[in-house]
This record gives C-alpha cells, sequence and structure tokens, in this order.
C-alpha cells in the first residue's frame, strides 16, 4: 500500500512515518507539513511538500492524518475526495458536525475511515477485550473505565486543551481513548448520563473531570471517569466484571489482573501479568516504545480494514464518530440532568 503522511514532522506523525517504513505491506510515498524544512527533514528520502494539492497528486492508495483536530476536517475530505483510503488520528474532528462530514465522506468515497485509537492495540487493554470474548469470566455484568493525568502540565501547546482547538477537556484528551475503548468492549454506546465539572483548571469550555454511565443497546453498563487532576499521574484502566470474575488492565506501569471461578462465588484462580519486558524498554526509550509498537500493529490492521478483512481490532468510522458525539453529549447531560440518547451506528459504513 503506497501511503503518504500529512503532519508527518510532529512528535506523533514521525512515529507513524517510522511504523509505514518498518511495514513490509507499505510503502512510504510522500510527506506534508507546514515547515518544508521540518518536511524534509523526517521525510526519510520520499518527496515533501507543504501544499495539499501537490501533495495530493502524488500517486498513493492511502494517507495518515497526524494534525491538531481543528484542522483535520478539510484533509480529511480532500483525501476522500482523491479516492483514498484515511487513517486519523483522534478526535476524529474537534465538532460533532466536522466528525459527521468525514464519515459521510468516507462513506461516499466508498473508502475506509479508520481512526487512531491505538490503545486498543496496548497489550493490558487487548488482554480484557481476548478475555471477555473467550467467556473465561461469564456473563458480563458491567465495566469500569478510568483515564486521566495531572493536567495541564502534560501539554507540549496551549491548543491542545483549549476546546476551539481541541474540542473540549478531558473529555476529549485522555478521555477520549476511554470512551473508545468503553465501546471497544460493550459493542455500542447508546446512552450517556453523567456530569462534567470545570473547578480546577477552569479553562473555558475545557472540562477537567468527567463523570458518566454509559449504557449499550443490550443495557450493559459502564462506569467513567476522565479526570485532568490525577495526582498520582497518568493512569488508564478498564475492569470488567462477569458472572464468573473479573479481568483488570491498567497502564502504565502495563498490568494485568485475572480472577476465575467456576460459578458465582466459587473458589477464585488469580493470575497477574506485569509485562516486565515492556516497563524496561519504555525505562530505556520512553513511553514512545509502547505507542510505537501499538501504532504498527494498528496499521497492519488498517492495511487489513482496507483489503477487506473481517474481525480486527482497529476503529472505524463509527468509533471515531461515536467518541466525539460521546465527548459531546456529557456536557448536554450536565446542563439538562437527563441522559443524552444516541442513535446506534453502523448502516452508513463503507
Amino acid at each position: 500500500m503506497r501511503i503518504g503522511v500529512i503532519g508527518s514532522a510532529g512528535k506523533i506523525g514521525q512515529m507513524r512515518v517510522a511504523t509505514i517504513l518498518s511495514e513490509p505491506k507499505a510503502e512510504l510515498v510522500g510527506v506534508m507539513d507546514v515547515s518544508r524544512e521540518m518536511a524534509e527533514r523526517h521525510s526519510h528520502g520520499a518527496p515533501a511538500f507543504t501544499a495539499l494539492d501537490e501533495f495530493l497528486a502524488v500517486p498513493m492508495d492511502a494517507v495518515v492524518i497526524s494534525t491538531p483536530a481543528h484542522v483535520r476536517e478539510p484533509l480529511c475530505l480532500a483525501a476522500f475526495k482523491a479516492g483514498l483510503h484515511v487513517l486519523t488520528e483522534k478526535p476524529l474532528s474537534n465538532t460533532v458536525e466536522g466528525a459527521r462530514r468525514i464519515r459521510a465522506a468516507g462513506c461516499a468515497a466508498g473508502k475506509q475511515l479508520g481512526a487512531g485509537f491505538n490503545m486498543r492495540y496496548y497489550p493490558a487493554f487487548s488482554y480484557v477485550k481476548d478475555v471477555m470474548d473467550s467467556g473465561q469470566i461469564g456473563e458480563i455484568d458491567h465495566i469500569r473505565i478510568y483515564g486521566g493525568h495531572e493536567g495541564l502540565g502534560k501539554f507540549a501547546h496551549d491548543w491542545e486543551y483549549q476546546s476551539k482547538f481541541s474540542g473540549g477537556g478531558a473529555l476529549w484528551d485522555v478521555g477520549i481513548h476511554m470512551t473508545d475503548m468503553a465501546r471497544h468492549l460493550m459493542g455500542e454506546i447508546s446512552r450517556v448520563y453523567g456530569v462534567a465539572t470545570n473547578k480546577v483548571w477552569k479553562v473555558e469550555g475545557s472540562e477537567d473531570n468527567a463523570m458518566a454511565v454509559f449504557t449499550a443497546p443490550s443495557g450493559l453498563s459502564a462506569t467513567y471517569q476522565a479526570s485532568w487532576n490525577d495526582w498520582n499521574g497518568y493512569k488508564s484502566m478498564v475492569e470488567v466484571y462477569g458472572s464468573k470474575g473479573m479481568v483488570r488492565g491498567v497502564y502504565a506501569p502495563m498490568r494485568n489482573d485475572l480472577i476465575v471461578m467456576d460459578r458465582p462465588g466459587g473458589a477464585q484462580r488469580r493470575s497477574t501479568k506485569r509485562y516486565l519486558d515492556i516497563a524496561v524498554r519504555e525505562k530505556l526509550k520512553s513511553w514512545k516504545a509502547t505507542a510505537v509498537q501499538s501504532f504498527a500493529d494498528e496499521l497492519a490492521d488498517f492495511i487489513g480494514l482496507v483489503e477487506g478483512r473481517k474481525g480486527l481490532r482497529i476503529a472505524d468510522g463509527d468509533a471515531g464518530l461515536r467518541a466525539v458525539e460521546v465527548a459531546a453529549a456529557l456536557p448536554v447531560s450536565t446542563r439538562t440532568g437527563q441522559p443524552v440518547e444516541l442513535e446506534i451506528l453502523g448502516a452508513g459504513r463503507a
């Protein structure tokens, strides 16, 4: 697959380029960024551009878009108009309307849209999904989801936390990954009920804490929290409780806990996975080592999505849209005190 990258000189864009170069089924055919010097510096010999029309004139099959959310929509629409498949970072857009237009454009073009929820590929979280699907913990009763960090000090740029650029606060940042994780595990989120607050950092339009209950059409529910006020630093966690046990996935550090019983209340069999190899690699190379591997796995699935393979872990356009809709719904629920109902997605898939 011939792939171009928009936003190739950024922190995440450089990692995306690295995964394309290491993927046997992919070829890097062009890069684009706002600075020609930076684009060329990180092009690895591929043609470098600053103009979108010149970039899209390069023969390619797909584009990876690694830019801030507020400039993503026109890039996605132009790529679909050019007949390309798209893999884009999260959130899909900084507005619900923008996310819907992106998804609709992909469907109209008959092209695949991949949403960059790479945490699906973190070993601790993929293990949780696999355990759920295996039936080891019986009938699933409920799920608990958490994502948080210390707050504004984690950001390198102001646009990363200002709602006119980012879409909002914790819900659109660390929380957007965990919203997608909830839907990935639940199958769909059709109801959102909760409260978002802004009492810590007081950035207009950017909530620093959000707590909610998500409900699937099946009735399965998940409790959810996203926070910019976690004194203990960055943490993401998923816990799934079934009739015959529970499974927990945590990052960072990466860890799993599993409890399995032969019947409710029976003798417990406990096991723990600590991923010491990942801990050592991150100690030597930073968190980027884990992120790059997840990007590589996601790219392989994106190629599979384009090839028409089923049963992949990758987040598609429906997942990208739903995560944005949930992030926008929670402040509405806060204002009204009522749950927000969301239509079940699926009919519009390419």
